[in-house]
């Protein structure tokens, strides 16, 4: 394993200034990054042992049972955090987009098994960062390393918030009121009536975890009595 390791960390310095400068953008803006600059984010890279691999549609970057200790950044695609039950159902419980973490809650716990799966939903490359580095301060104390550390406690704190929300979804009685309250959010989301959201029926189904066929059938009611409009998916 030891072997494998140093192979992926070689591989990701021979490729780390065409990584950079195709990503840069992204991991700046991204949330973990915040306010830490280019000079500092080259040098936090090599700090952090960032390592990248690309999957497959429907390929698994985590599975239930598996234990991390990275954080998983998304260059490119797009993940699903999906659960199946023993019968093999299944619910979306977010969407991961580019820019975003992932995995961050399981790698800081360290000893607790995954319950959950990350799925690639299209092609996608992902960057993986050694989560004992980001907690624990180097010994030249990197003034940026503080940052990152009140960057992650953010991201934690605004995915707490969102589980909140979809919690406020789910606890809804019938298909109509958990749509049309997703709806309402994502709405005001986008300071719009008009607005896309990241799923099509299925997968909109299996995030509100109700029947695709009902839920169609009230969203075609509802379009009927003039409470909404929506093109194909």
């Amino acid at each position: 394993v030891s072997i494998i390791r140093c192979l992926k960390q070689d591989g990701w310095k021979c490729n780390r200034k065409g990584i950079m400068k195709k990503y840069l953008s992204l991991l700046k803006n991204s949330k973990l990054f915040q306010g830490i600059s280019e000079d500092e984010l080259t040098s936090m890279l090599d700090c952090l042992s960032a390592v990248t691999r690309d999957y497959h549609k429907g390929e698994y970057v985590f599975s239930r049972g598996e234990r991390i200790d990275s954080v998983a950044l998304l260059l490119e695609g797009c993940i699903h955090i999906q659960k199946e039950d023993y019968w093999g159902n299944l619910s979306i419980l977010s969407e991961i987009s580019e820019g975003e973490i992932f995995g961050e809650v399981y790698a800081c716990l360290g000893s607790d098994e995954l319950l959950n799966n990350a799925v690639a939903v299209k092609p996608s490359k992902v960057l993986f960062l050694d989560v004992k580095r980001i907690l624990t301060m180097c010994p030249s104390a990197c003034q940026f390393h503080g940052r990152l550390i009140r960057n992650l406690l953010t991201v934690l704190a605004q995915k707490n918030k969102m589980l909140t929300q979809k919690l406020e979804h789910m606890s809804r009685r019938t298909t109509r009121e958990k749509l049309l309250s997703y709806l309402s959010e994502q709405s005001q989301r986008a300071g719009s009536p008009v607005f896309d959201i990241p799923f099509n029926r299925q997968q909109l189904a299996d995030f509100l975890s109700v029947d695709r066929s009902a839920m169609s059938a009230e969203l075609c009611r509802m379009r009927d009595e003039g409470i909404l409009s929506f093109v194909r998916n």
